[in-house]
């Protein structure tokens, strides 16, 4: 089981490629919209969208990459 908190620290970090590799084994809502972040982070936003969609996100009025890290980790929290 992938544990989103801790990808959570590794993209504060900057370890995008950690995050984008462990994500991939996450197939829940919210692991959908990490893995939407990540590709946000790369500049790659037709995946970004298609991730979004899965995670059932507005991708056209979404925050910056630290707004949807602080997003998704007080959903974390709930």
């Amino acid at each position: 089981m992938v544990n989103l908190r801790s990808l959570l620290t590794f993209a504060r970090r900057g370890q995008w490629e950690e995050v984008h590799q462990q994500v991939q084994a996450d197939d829940s809502l919210l692991g959908a919209w990490l893995h939407g972040i990540v590709h946000i982070e790369e500049n790659d936003l037709d995946n970004a969208r298609h991730w979004y969609s899965r995670a059932q996100r507005d991708f056209d009025h979404r925050g910056t990459v630290a707004d949807e890290l602080a997003k998704l980790e007080s959903e974390l929290l709930d």
